[in-house]
């Protein structure tokens, strides 16, 4: 007994000193991963000081800023090493995929790259010199909280990729974020792009304990807000909310129902207030009427009538015997691209058992998604109408969002509005009344 109790005490110690040893590893490996985090970010500010200097001396030269951060080579910035930042895994690669450098690779976001130049330019008359002119975005990629931006004042801060959301570190208190916007929305205040910056003054006036001023702005955004815009009501939905107005906020958007019945913003903001209120049959009725197919679940799913790429009439009820997936997806979409491996394994699986699918195609470009379909051997028939949202199909089951994953069954009855990874097959074989999936 002895024997075994001093060999335990043994095995004790052994497994204590290995879980130490592998402990005192992870730590020394965290502390060395931070410690090189530092120091590219202490590099990358460092490139983004000499980008700044460089745009600058541009500016001077030219009266305007560069097309592209290529242009700044050679003449401006000899080191083209600058461009890169030491954090970027790809060598040159600027994680926003719109503004990418046609002529260099170059790490860093410039914000008055061609497609987003007049936005950029009205945003820093709204909200100064603290705009960002040069982003980096490749110290912290899975939450973008320490994105480095280089501002119009040739400032370097660190701030979460929504900047907006950090004013108050930005301009350097409450009272001099509030001054700035108000000089900004003195400016431009019918514009209608940055109506947000209307609610974010509104919070920072209730964060300063400014309550007749912000009851006042309420009265101002009303004035040029656009009454036929739901997103602007939601701003002063928002308002009241933010006042204890909870009854005003209802009856907001109960005359906005009247208005506008169908539409997603006017019942998602009563779904929410009624679930709030505790209200929540009221609240599952409203949430029906935005989300698509949930109003449908184990009932007959509504048919459609259109053609598909090869001209051939298509409809739910044709398939009717079988267990179909309606797919809403683009070749565009990311996610509805990666799940197309396991919807085509399931498919396969299934094909020959009663299970089919129908494609219905948002994109625009006929070719390029007859040529995804051709390079990913996708067999069942597409819906294709070249109208992207605004596609029949997609309109009259009110899809706003995809992938967009409905599955039906044999009496054409919707089994779920979001059959996707690894609950589909599971669905699938249910439906076709199968034992399991093998």
């Amino acid at each position: 007994m002895r024997v075994i109790i001093a060999l335990g005490i043994v095995l004790s110690l052994l497994i204590t000193s290995v879980y130490a040893e592998e402990t005192s590893k992870k730590k020394a490996s965290n502390d060395l991963a931070a410690e090189q985090n530092a120091k590219n970010i202490e590099i990358c500010t460092h490139n983004l000081q000499e980008i700044g200097r460089a745009i600058q001396t541009y500016h001077e030269k030219h009266g305007d800023y560069p097309e592209w951060l290529s242009e700044l080579l050679p003449k401006h910035m000899v080191d083209k090493g600058i461009l890169i930042c030491p954090a970027d895994k790809k060598d040159g690669e600027a994680i926003h995929p719109y503004t990418k450098d046609p002529k260099n690779a170059i790490s860093y976001d410039y914000q008055l790259a061609p497609k987003f130049r007049k936005s950029t330019m009205e945003s820093q008359i709204l909200f100064g010199d603290v705009t960002p002119l040069v982003r980096c975005l490749h110290h912290n990629e899975r939450t973008i909280a320490n994105t480095l931006s280089l501002s119009f004042g040739n400032k370097v801060y660190q701030v979460p990729y929504s900047w907006q959301n950090s004013l108050v570190k930005i301009y350097g208190s409450v009272e001099a974020a509030i001054d700035a916007l108000e000089d900004g929305l003195q400016k431009m205040p019918d514009n209608g792009r940055f109506f947000s910056a209307y609610l974010t003054l509104f919070k920072l006036y209730m964060k300063a304990e400014r309550k007749e001023e912000a009851e006042n702005l309420i009265d101002r955004f009303k004035t040029v807000m656009d009454t036929n815009n739901a997103y602007h009501y939601s701003y002063v939905g928002d308002m009241l909310r933010a006042m204890n107005r909870h009854d005003e906020e209802l009856q907001l958007y109960e005359e906005l129902e009247k208005q506008m019945p169908k539409n997603r913003v006017v019942l998602e903001r009563l779904e929410k207030i009624h679930k709030q209120r505790g209200n929540d049959e009221l609240a599952l009725e409203y949430r029906k009427k935005y989300v698509p197919g949930l109003a449908f679940l184990g009932e007959m799913v509504p048919d459609f009538s259109a053609t598909d790429l090869d001209g051939k009439p298509i409809s739910i009820e044709a398939y009717r015997g079988k267990v179909v997936l309606v797919d809403f997806w683009a070749v565009w979409c990311g996610p509805c691209i990666a799940e197309m491996p396991n919807v085509k394994k399931v498919y396969e699986k299934y094909k020959d058992k009663g299970f089919d699918i129908i494609g219905i195609s948002l994109d625009t470009d006929e070719t390029r998604l007859r040529d995804f379909l051709k390079e990913n051997d996708i067999p069942w028939r597409q819906v294709f109408s070249g109208e992207g949202w605004d596609s029949p199909v997609s309109r009259q089951y009110g899809i706003y969002s995809i992938p967009n994953m409905w599955l039906i069954d044999k009496e054409g009855k919707l089994i779920s509005n979001s059959a996707r990874g690894e609950k589909l097959e599971s669905m699938v074989v249910k439906a076709l009344n199968e034992e399991s999936a093998e």
